[in-house]
């Protein structure tokens, strides 16, 4: 349920990246600076696609996975768990991507992006601890 709150959060900063590369919203709030440069940048788009686009279904598949897993059902299977650490392991890898496009090409950093970073690194550490843990949770201290 951990993992589907925290996307639940990085759905919201990426639907407001969307809809503001969708032209929904005139001007990005953001204490950087660097938001717009990032932006507007031609790394903003990925495949023809609003990289912020990408965020949305990534989130929303994860969203959708985590609650799947903690369904009745699914109590005894390992799958939610595993596939969860797969889409937190290819969010991760293109959330390094984007933080080094950042940092090293744009010399921009946009405060959401960093946030949605952090948020698909807390995603993999906890997917990373489900199936480490067979999925159960930790016994109360």
């Amino acid at each position: 349920m951990a993992i589907a709150v925290t996307a639940l959060a990085g759905l919201f900063v990426s639907l407001y990246l969307l809809l503001y590369s969708l032209g929904v919203y005139g001007a990005l709030v953001c204490g950087t600076g660097g938001c717009e440069v990032v932006q507007t940048s031609s790394y903003a788009r990925f495949l023809g696609v609003p990289v912020a686009g990408w965020g949305v279904a990534w989130y929303v598949l994860v969203v959708v996975v985590a609650l799947l897993g903690v369904q009745a059902r699914f109590a005894d299977e390992k799958w939610p768990d595993r596939w969860l650490l797969v889409l937190a392991a290819l969010g991760l890898a293109f959330s390094v991507y984007l933080t080094g496009l950042e940092l090293f090409v744009l010399h921009a950093i946009c405060q959401w992006c960093v946030v949605s970073a952090v948020l698909t690194v807390v995603i993999f550490g906890l997917a990373l601890l489900a199936v480490r843990s067979g999925g159960r949770a930790p016994e109360a201290l």
